[in-house]
């Protein structure tokens, strides 16, 4: 999921930021730039607390197939490693030999979806022929996760394509499109029968700065790379409803805090016929020093990153705005921190969770049509360069533990109380105050910040 960020950079710079938008992506997005809507000010929040989210609130977990599988086979990705510019590969965490058990830590948080990947890589070795031992494994891994009573979810583009796409050029080729197609089709028809909920390009613009960073694509090439895969999901959105009519298909936004519309807008824009619920995912409030922040894939320091929970309230009602009614699900959301240490703030993984599920609780209990939330991730992973930033529920040593222990963190124990009981109890208070003044969607989340005094929480200047 994640180079250094610590300032916003211009378009044209190498440096990129993460999980949101890469800068250089940000870059590409902004040259097609949009006006934004007004978010309007949510209902005063009533006295007592927010209510649970619900039976039906679909709890998860998530994550991705290169960045946990191991067993690599070529691609776009194992050749950036091979530049020497990202962290070895090693293994990851192995999820390929050890998905069963992943799948019963994920069933007891009680979570009902479990996010992964089915990895173009993989399954399609070579461009006329698919390997049929690589999608009986995936066979395995989906009816493990039905089996334990959860609903997959399945990404169809996780940033990761083959080698031979890359021979053809990758994204820069107007080819990539169909061979894309090609793949997707197949893993629609392969799956649509366990009724999976569909994502099918991951944070679409950020994977524009990603190709960016490792010089796939360049400056000049990223919008017409933007223009492919709008193509693409476009596309799929509709085989893959007539292979599964009452599917649910997102392609998941990367949340920008402060720029969202300059980076995200041309995106949505151009899907937003093709989206049955929207896809959020945010990790980090705006960094002071900057208009926009985020990590950048593979970044050291990501875990300094300001974290501003009440932000997910905020990104939230930017689309609850644009898209009045639409379902939306929080795809991706965690925190960093640094080799599984302490953060130098304090901030526990735990309470991390709970004031996030707070501020969700507080945007059902406004109105807003949340029907979703998944944490990123069950397990540390490869973060796009790196073993240092740690996401996990539980945490995994790639780097020095040959037996890829998982070792759970607070935010298990914490996780099944929230799921088993929907959300966190009545009266609970944040452990951080909100801001008077977010910087996440500007102008409304200074302007309209969501109301607390009734709540008994104070916002902090």
């Amino acid at each position: 999921m994640r180079q250094s960020n610590r300032k916003q950079v211009p378009a044209a710079s190498p440096t990129l930021r993460r999980r949101q938008v890469l800068a250089a992506g940000a870059g590409a997005a902004a040259a097609l730039l949009t006006p934004g809507m007004a978010s309007a000010a949510p209902p005063p929040a009533p006295p007592g607390g927010p209510a649970p989210l619900g039976a039906d609130f679909l709890w998860g977990v998530a994550s991705s197939g290169f960045q946990t599988e191991g067993h690599a086979p070529e691609s776009n990705w194992t050749r950036y490693i091979a530049t020497g510019k990202a962290a070895p590969y090693l293994d990851s965490v192995r999820f390929l030999d050890f998905y069963d058990d992943d799948v019963s830590h994920a069933a007891q948080l009680g979570v009902k979806v479990y996010r992964i990947s089915i990895e173009w890589a993989r399954v399609q070795p070579n461009p006329d022929s698919w390997d049929e031992s690589a999608f009986a494994i995936y066979d395995h891994m989906v009816d493990a996760i039905v089996g334990a009573g959860m609903r997959p979810m399945l990404t169809l583009d996780h940033w990761v394509y083959p080698g031979w796409a890359a021979d053809r050029g990758g994204w820069r080729n107007q080819g990539m499109v169909q061979d894309w197609l090609n793949n997707a089709r197949k893993v629609v028809t392969r799956f649509a029968s366990r009724n999976p909920i569909w994502v099918t390009i991951n944070e679409p613009v950020a994977y524009i700065g990603t190709e960016l960073r490792i010089g796939a694509v360049n400056q000049d090439q990223a919008p017409a790379m933007l223009d492919r895969i709008t193509q693409a999901h476009n596309q799929i959105y509709d085989i893959i409803h007539q292979s599964q009519p009452d599917a649910m298909v997102t392609s998941n936004i990367g949340f920008v805090p402060g720029a969202e519309t300059q980076v995200n807008q041309p995106f949505v824009d151009r899907v937003r016929d093709k989206l049955d619920f929207v896809g959020v995912d945010y990790y980090f409030g705006p960094d002071p020093g900057t208009t926009a922040a985020g990590s950048s894939a593979g970044a050291p320091g990501m875990w300094q990153l300001p974290l501003q929970t009440e932000g997910i309230y905020y990104a939230l009602r930017h689309y609850a705005t644009q898209f009045p009614g639409k379902p939306l699900y929080v795809v991706e959301n965690g925190m960093p921190t640094e080799n599984g240490k302490p953060r130098p703030d304090g901030y526990t993984r735990a309470d991390h969770l709970r004031d996030t599920v707070y501020w969700l609780q507080r945007a059902k209990a406004d109105g807003m049509n949340l029907i979703g939330y998944n944490y990123w991730s069950l397990t540390d992973n490869y973060e796009w360069g790196s073993y240092t930033p740690r996401f996990g529920l539980y945490t995994v040593n790639a780097a020095s533990d040959p037996g890829l222990t998982r070792t759970p963190t607070d935010a298990v124990d914490a996780y099944a109380a929230i799921t088993s009981a929907g959300g966190v109890p009545d009266g609970y208070v944040p452990t951080r105050a909100p801001v008077s003044c977010s910087k996440v969607d500007p102008p409304s989340s200074c302007d309209n910040p969501v109301p607390l005094s009734k709540w008994g929480i104070h916002p902090v200047a």
